[in-house]
C-alpha cells in the first residue's frame, strides 16, 4: 500500500527506460487506484502490468472488493494470489485462495501462488508440511495444462520485510521440496518448468547468491520495489 497514481506512473517510467532490452520477465504490481496510469506507462513494453490481489466472484455484491474483468479492463494480465499478508493479516484460507486461482485462470490471467510458513511453524519443524498443504490445496482442481500459467512465490513469512532473508541454502531446500511436490501432483516436466520465486526481504546485495542456486527462478520483490535505485539492481544483477 504505497504510491499514489502519480508517484506509480513516475516509478514505472523510470523501469521502463532501465528495463529496454531486458530479456527477463519483469512485472509489477502497482495499487489497484495506480493500475490504469501505470498500464498508460508500460503499454507495448516488456513490463507486464499485474495485480497484488483480486475478488473471488465476476461481479456482486463485495463491497469494496476488484473482480478479475475489473482487472482486466485497465490492462492486468497477471495477478498475485494468497500473499502472506492476506492469509495472515487478512483471513484468507486456502479454500478461498483456490476459487480464487480458479476464476483468475478462467479468465486468461496469469497467476502467482504464493505459500509459506511462519516463524512458529518452521521453527517447530512443520515448514515442508505447511507449504505442503498450502500448495495441494491451492491447486487443488488446477488441470496440468493450467500450470503454463502459474508461478508459485515461496515467501517465509518471517522474512518479509523483516530486513531478516532466508539462507540462500534454506530457500533452495524449500524451492527443492516444492518442485519435487509438483512433480509428484502432475509431472517432472512440468515441476522443471515451472518458475519457482523466492521473496522476502530480497535486496541488491543477496540477489545475486539467491538466484545462484539450482532451484529458485526469480524473485518476488517487496519493499525494494519502491524505489528504481534498488529494484533496478535486483532485476539487473548478473548485468
Amino acid at each position: 500500500m504505497y504510491k499514489t497514481t502519480g508517484e506509480a506512473a513516475v516509478l514505472a517510467k523510470e523501469f521502463v527506460t532501465a528495463f529496454a532490452g531486458q530479456k527477463k520477465k519483469i512485472m509489477i504490481a502497482p495499487p489497484f487506484t495506480a493500475l490504469s496510469e501505470v498500464h498508460k506507462v508500460v503499454k507495448g513494453t516488456n513490463i507486464i502490468l499485474g495485480a497484488q490481489n483480486m475478488a473471488q466472484d465476476i461481479q456482486g455484491a463485495h463491497t469494496g472488493e476488484i473482480s478479475p474483468v475489473m482487472l482486466k479492463d485497465v490492462g492486468v494480465t497477471l495477478v498475485i494470489i494468497g500473499h502472506s499478508e492476506r492469509r495472515h493479516v487478512y483471513g484468507e484460507k486456502d479454500e478461498l485462495i483456490n476459487k480464487k486461482v480458479k476464476l483468475a485462470l478462467s479468465q486468461g490471467l496469469e497467476v502467482i501462488l504464493c505459500v509459506g510458513e511462519k516463524i512458529e511453524e518452521r521453527n517447530a519443524g512443520n515448514a515442508e508440511k505447511v507449504v505442503d498443504e498450502q500448495i495441494r490445496n491451492g491447486l487443488n482442481g488446477i488441470s496440468p495444462g493450467q500450470m503454463k500459467t502459474i508461478t508459485i512465490a515461496y515467501e517465509p513469512v518471517w522474512a518479509i520485510g523483516t530486513g531478516v532473508t532466508a539462507t540462500p541454502e534454506d530457500a533452495d531446500d524449500m524451492h527443492a521440496f516444492i518442485r519435487k511436490l509438483i512433480t509428484d501432483l502432475y509431472s517432472a516436466d512440468i515441476a522443471q518448468n515451472l518458475v519457482i520465486q523466492y521473496g522476502g526481504s530480497v535486496k541488491p546485495d543477496n540477489i545475486k547468491d539467491l538466484m545462484a542456486k539450482e532451484n529458485i527462478d526469480g524473485a518476488l520483490v517487496g519493499g525494494a520495489s519502491l524505489k528504481a535505485d534498488t529494484f533496478v539492481p535486483i532485476v539487473k544483477y548478473d548485468s
